[in-house]
């Protein structure tokens, strides 16, 4: 039987079509499509490394919905606010992937004309089976990508609503993405876009962005700056791929090396870190309130870097997740000073 879900993912359950190295997955072969997003790679971690975790969304009738449930399934993510749509397929995403495996996503395949199963999350029929989902959980993780279509937008605002009645936190990864909002690659939130994020990032107790997330939103990417940014004053991290992540939670802060490997490919890695974070947030519960102990929290940190260093040694987001033996495995070479990753 499932654990029970104590952390809940809201938002896209997507394909990534990878090129191949140096090539466009548009028209260039062979291609390798994987199943992410990032609220169900995180769902998918957490549930491989032990915590019980929920997936709300929406999927397509389709093969790649179909084959998401069967995974979800299969790794014991509770699936009971997952949509199907009857209209709109499951989305894929084209990601181009360079040679030292850093990815960059393009636009999307597969739509019909009436857009993606992802964009049109319905907040009735979530609203019908929130109950039992949320008095089990104790964190709430979503992204950005939502806000970008009317229907999702409101189903997020509806969650949002009912899991602050409950006291449940929420943990935010920016997880900015120019192509889902119609805009050009590489490009930062426009000031429109902007101010339809700023409610939610205001929300968050847990706050997570790349340094060129934080330098698009906030002019820093200092962790204490951009907390200091947050009128709620969430806890902050702040990755950078291969460079130190950068952190604030309460008055402590400071830099934590990442664990370096040679990466096949960087997708979902990020999600990975959340996840495994989020495992260890959900057996410590106190670990982001005063007074902070900058060691336990250090210790953490690792081990979600662990996590996320981990995933980039294999293709796509899921199937190279670890579980909390290998992690542990790992941050003990690296303790014994093997280095070796």
């Amino acid at each position: 039987m499932p654990s029970p879900a104590r952390v809940l993912c809201f938002g896209e359950a997507l394909v990534d079509r990878l090129g191949p190295p140096g090539g466009d997955p548009a028209h260039d072969i062979p291609v390798d499509d994987r199943l992410g997003g990032a609220p169900a790679n995180v769902a998918c971690a957490l549930a491989r490394l032990g915590t019980g975790a929920a997936l709300i969304g929406r999927l397509g009738d389709d093969r790649i919905g179909a084959a998401f449930r069967a995974l979800l399934l299969e790794r014991g993510v509770d699936t009971r606010a997952l949509q199907c749509d009857p209209l709109r397929p499951s989305r894929t995403v084209l990601v181009r992937r360079d040679a030292a495996g850093e990815r960059h996503f393009g636009g999307f395949a597969g739509d019909r004309g009436e857009g993606f199963a992802d964009q049109a999350i319905d907040a009735a029929a979530m609203a019908g089976v929130l109950a039992p989902l949320l008095a089990q959980a104790r964190w709430l993780l979503c992204g950005t990508i939502p806000l970008a279509s009317a229907a999702a937008a409101a189903a997020l605002q509806e969650l949002l609503l009912a899991a602050g009645a409950h006291g449940l936190p929420l943990a935010l990864d920016v997880n900015w993405r120019p192509t889902f909002w119609g805009l050009g690659a590489e490009q930062g939130p426009p000031p429109a876009v902007r101010q339809r994020l700023e409610p939610l990032l205001t929300q968050a107790a847990l706050f997570k962005c790349s340094r060129e997330e934080a330098l698009w939103l906030f002019g820093s990417a200092n962790a204490t700056v951009v907390r200091r940014a947050l009128p709620q004053r969430p806890a902050v991290l702040i990755t950078d791929g291969p460079e130190p992540i950068d952190w604030a939670v309460g008055a402590c802060g400071g830099r934590l090396p990442s664990l370096p490997v040679a990466a096949i490919d960087t997708t979902g890695a990020g999600d990975a870190f959340l996840a495994g974070l989020l495992h260890q947030l959900v057996g410590r519960p106190g670990l982001l309130q005063e007074p902070v102990v900058v060691s336990a929290v250090e210790q953490v940190l690792r081990f979600a870097a662990a996590c996320g260093a981990l995933v980039c040694q294999g293709a796509g987001a899921i199937d190279p997740q670890p579980s909390e033996q290998q992690v542990l495995a790992v941050l003990g070479e690296s303790a014994a000073g093997t280095g070796a990753l």
